[in-house]
């Protein structure tokens, strides 16, 4: 039906607002999707420091029961973990290490992330 030099209900300025408002809630779930990526991302890498640093302060102190040299027990598994020792410390029997795996460099992300671990005789 045509209407003469009226306008069309739904029509006027308002129209395609609904257009903007999805764009803008699709950007801000973006946004959000994003973060939260970065943020399981960096709990992922600090679970595997930790795993890496249990695994490499028990073969050190495995290491120091049988005589052989403690840190370079642990720089090996810890390599093989996936991380780098930057710290290896024999406290009397007990062995500490501290490692460091890289994080996740998204959106601005720097940090690597690190872990320490004890272990000795039981």
């Amino acid at each position: 039906m045509r209407t003469c030099g009226r306008p069309r209900p739904g029509g006027g300025p308002e129209r395609g607002s609904a257009t903007l408002f999805a764009i803008s809630c699709l950007g801000v779930l973006l946004l959000v999707g994003a973060a939260l990526g970065v943020v399981a991302a960096m709990v992922h890498a600090h679970r595997s420091a930790q795993s890496a640093a249990d695994l490499a302060a028990l073969a050190a102190a495995d290491a120091v029961g049988s005589g052989r040299d403690a840190c370079t027990a642990a720089g090996t598994i810890a390599g093989a973990n996936g991380a780098l020792l930057t710290g290896c410390a024999l406290e009397g029997r007990d062995v500490v290490v501290d490692v460091t795996v890289p994080g996740p460099h998204w959106l601005g992300q720097v940090a690597d992330l690190s872990a320490e671990a004890r272990a000795g005789p039981a």
